[in-house]
């Protein structure tokens, strides 16, 4: 695997290998890597020839410092996965080469309603500082095809329609959350859960289970409720439990109404704050 630091010299051996009639897939992350992560680089191996992925801890997707600061770090491990998962580019560039000091965003970007509930509610301009860090970094790297995970669904949605502003060829590719044997989504942030916290955490993967067996004989209204009341744990604060339509993400009264429905939520749970979802209706 080779390591860039300098966008010139990621995009000159992407040139190169582009001469030679090489496909690139691209796996944007924020480190502390997981098989979570590991799974996109397999899926872009699989599909394309060259696999770049990149490590950058984008500061503006965070709401607090807090969260920033505790924000887990772990360039050495990260190294070694990615090595063992075969992929073929890594790029970790400083803040400086992401954003230099002559860089002007190319693209504003109108998100409409698909930025404004769930996490856009809770965490704002989070979809703005993403957008803004995806697309330099699609600029830099200009993928055949981009492989994001299913666990940030609303941004999966935003992702797809930013590529449509941008008039981007590049292909995005949804790929299935990647679970703990428990049922936990497998999160970067999990690793800070303390001992107790963790063992509660599961309870989001069987309440969006339950949610998905219910839709065949209850009203979205009526699974809301009762997985809202399964969350309402001691320690838990829910912060959104929604099912909403899998292309606009406003809500669903009726499942015959959609093609595709999704059951979204998040959690902070000992001050961890945890997302997760699952297909409902496909």
């Amino acid at each position: 695997m080779l390591l860039f630091k300098k966008v010139s010299d990621l995009r000159k051996h992407i040139f190169n290998e582009r001469n030679i009639g090489k496909t690139v897939g691209f796996v944007p992350t924020m480190g502390a890597l997981h098989q979570g992560h590991i799974s996109l680089i397999g899926k872009s191996i699989k599909e394309t020839d060259l696999t770049v992925c990149s490590i950058f801890v984008n500061p503006a997707q965070f709401n607090e410092n807090a969260d920033l600061k505790n924000y887990p770090r772990s360039p050495g491990k990260d190294i070694d996965l990615l090595t063992a998962s075969g992929c073929h580019v890594l790029f970790m560039p400083a803040a400086s080469e992401v954003y230099p000091d002559n860089y002007k965003q190319l693209h504003q970007f109108d998100f409409g309603y698909l930025e404004q509930p769930m996490e856009g509610a809770h965490r704002p301009g989070h979809f703005q500082g993403m957008a803004k860090v995806v697309s330099r970094l699609l600029n830099i790297v200009e993928p055949d095809s981009l492989f994001m995970g299913q666990k940030d669904y609303q941004q999966f949605a935003i992702v797809q329609e930013m590529l449509m502003q941008m008039n981007s060829e590049t292909k995005l590719v949804m790929c299935p959350i990647i679970r703990e044997k428990d049922g936990l989504a497998m999160s970067s942030r999990n690793m800070r859960l303390d001992k107790m916290p963790r063992l509660i955490a599961p309870v989001i993967f069987h309440t969006l289970t339950e949610a998905k067996q219910n839709a065949k004989s209850q009203t979205p209204k009526q699974i809301k409720e009762a997985a809202m009341e399964m969350l309402s744990l001691p320690g838990m604060k829910l912060e959104y439990f929604e099912i909403v339509d899998g292309k606009t993400l406003h809500p669903v009264e009726y499942f015959e109404q959609f093609e595709t429905v999704i059951a979204c939520t998040a959690a902070k749970l000992g001050g961890v704050r945890l997302i997760d979802n699952m297909v409902i209706k496909s």
